[in-house]
């Protein structure tokens, strides 16, 4: 794998929290990825919402599906820019292992339960998970993932929690919020991969679901975009068909835009190695036309699909389900496993608990607490 100066390294890697010998035919980024996709967390994404919770279809994305759409596109840019493939790959996989079930509703709940506690952030609970909630391994809590992948999982991160996170681990992966630096480059290259996938995706899933039709699509200037195209050269496209080769093309456009506004921003800036590049304002982005394209696609799909009653009335059962579970288990510890109930601090316990669970088995679970079925 050729990669440029700017690049992360694996042997330049800046190493696990445990120091661990060498894997004989991997890098430590490809060992990272393998941890990754063979975790519990991993497995649960598969049940775990994106849009639409998990019983209103089979074909709709979940949090599972999602990332590895993520993981595509982002290998995808990765690979003409010069950057880690295997490093995007590991970021991307794991980018959303702390997500709640029920998806942003679930996650809204849970801080709101834990306000007074420390609060609850999604991006935070993934470095949790890989850091230490994971239990395979006899020598540490977690996976002991590398440096570079750990940074790309937290995305953002309070001013507080920052220091909290330096305090633990001086010079690790919150000290970049504390210095105003951005991540490597494999980490924002995940972020707007992780932006076009969901832009993408909820489109189709949108349409699927006949919460937003084509016609409105027509306010959105990308869409209709490459729907004219696509129909310029297959005039009597129409249906999914139509609808797959326009948002086909729409990503193709963004990761060609990536690449080409990336490459002159880095020629601009010329960071000699990955710690050069951390240092430069964000290196990876949209070009200026592409940003406020996608921005208005964003507004779109929030006002006609994020907040249709439909989706609303799930997610608010959603952050019921939420709600009582976390007042349930902290009235009454033993509700929960034995390693949870006896942790000194219940409040987070329960958390991470509820934070673990998918869909369903919350269903389950505050159906069996409760004796209601609010589903």
């Amino acid at each position: 794998m050729w990669l440029a100066p700017y690049a992360s390294h694996p042997e330049q890697t800046k190493g696990r929290r445990h120091p661990e010998p060498a894997a004989p035919t991997r890098s430590d980024f490809q060992r990272d990825r393998d941890r990754i996709v063979h975790s519990t967390a991993f497995r649960r994404l598969v049940y775990k919402t994106q849009v639409f919770l998990n019983h209103e279809g089979d074909l709709f994305r979940t949090r599972l599906t999602h990332s590895l759409e993520v993981a595509q596109l982002g290998r995808s840019v990765a690979r003409s820019l010069g950057l880690n493939e295997d490093l995007v790959e590991a970021i991307a996989l794991a980018h959303d292992l702390g997500h709640t079930p029920f998806g942003h509703a679930g996650q809204d709940a849970l801080n709101a339960c834990m306000q007074g506690h420390g609060g609850f952030e999604h991006n935070l609970q993934s470095l949790r998970v890989v850091d230490k909630l994971e239990e395979r391994y006899l020598g540490y809590d977690g996976l002991n993932l590398s440096f570079e992948t750990r940074e790309g999982i937290l995305k953002h991160c309070s001013r507080a929690h920052a220091e909290a996170l330096e305090l633990a681990e001086p010079g690790g992966v919150g000290r970049r919020f504390i210095k105003g630096h951005q991540p490597g480059l494999e980490a924002q290259l995940c972020n707007l991969a992780d932006e076009i996938a969901y832009n993408a995706h909820d489109i189709d899933d949108g349409v699927r679901s006949g919460l937003i039709t084509m016609e409105q699509l027509e306010a959105v200037p990308l869409f209709v975009r490459f729907r004219d195209e696509t129909l310029s050269e297959f005039p009597h496209a129409k249906g999914r068909r139509l609808l797959f080769d326009t948002i086909r093309r729409m990503l193709s456009q963004q990761v060609y835009d990536v690449i080409d506004a990336t490459r002159a921003q880095i020629a601009e800036h010329l960071p000699v190695n990955a710690d050069e590049a951390r240092r430069c304002p964000p290196l990876v982005r949209f070009s200026p036309h592409m940003r406020e394209a996608s921005t208005q696609l964003k507004r779109f799909l929030f006002k006609e699909l994020y907040r249709h009653p439909q989706v609303n009335e799930m997610t608010a059962k959603g952050r019921r389900v939420i709600t009582e579970l976390f007042q349930a288990y902290v009235a009454d510890p033993k509700a929960m496993p034995a390693d949870y109930a006896a942790r000194e601090d219940l409040h987070r316990a329960v958390a991470d608990y509820i934070a673990g669970m998918t869909d369903r088995f919350a269903v389950k679970e505050h159906e069996r607490l409760t004796g209601e079925s609010v589903f």
